[in-house]
């Protein structure tokens, strides 16, 4: 059994439930292959690894994570007016719809959700989809090693 705990360079391999606040299951990884990662690489939002710093192998817990400290605030700004033609016109647009589009900022593909259409106009959400919602992040330890640099 190791004794490790989860913090700065170290390898954990966990599972993971991510709940909304009514219960509803959002993300989990207990199904499939565990979750894992290193420590600060990113992979998790800050929020998250704060979390369960200090946790150990075979230890649970569940945890509040707030919107600023998971997927950011709701943001009224992110939610733009488009025109159809924006679109490619091959797209079945309706609402819901996730659409990707080249971010402007040059950092790759940025999703968007179609709120609403209104004749040649269409309100999309650039808000990650779960932004301003308090989650709670279930997690299992199921194992902790010192990350190996290659």
């Amino acid at each position: 059994m190791s004794s490790y705990t989860v913090d700065e360079g170290m390898q954990i391999t966990l599972h993971f439930s991510l709940l909304l606040e009514d219960g509803t299951e959002v993300d989990s990884t207990r199904e499939q292959a565990p979750a894992v990662f290193v420590y600060g690489d990113g992979n998790l939002p800050p929020g998250f690894e704060r979390a369960i710093k200090g946790l150990g192998v075979g230890e649970s817990g569940q945890f509040a994570i707030t919107p600023e400290h998971a997927f950011g605030q709701y943001n009224p700004q992110n939610v733009q007016q488009l025109k159809r033609e924006d679109f490619d016109q091959s797209i079945e647009l309706e609402e819901g719809l996730v659409v990707s589009f080249a971010d402007p900022a040059g950092g790759g593909e940025l999703p968007g959700v179609i709120k609403s259409m209104d004749g040649d106009r269409v309100e999309v959400d650039f808000n990650h989809p779960l932004a301003g919602r308090t989650l709670t992040f279930d997690v299992d330890i199921l194992d902790i090693v010192p990350a190996t640099t290659h």
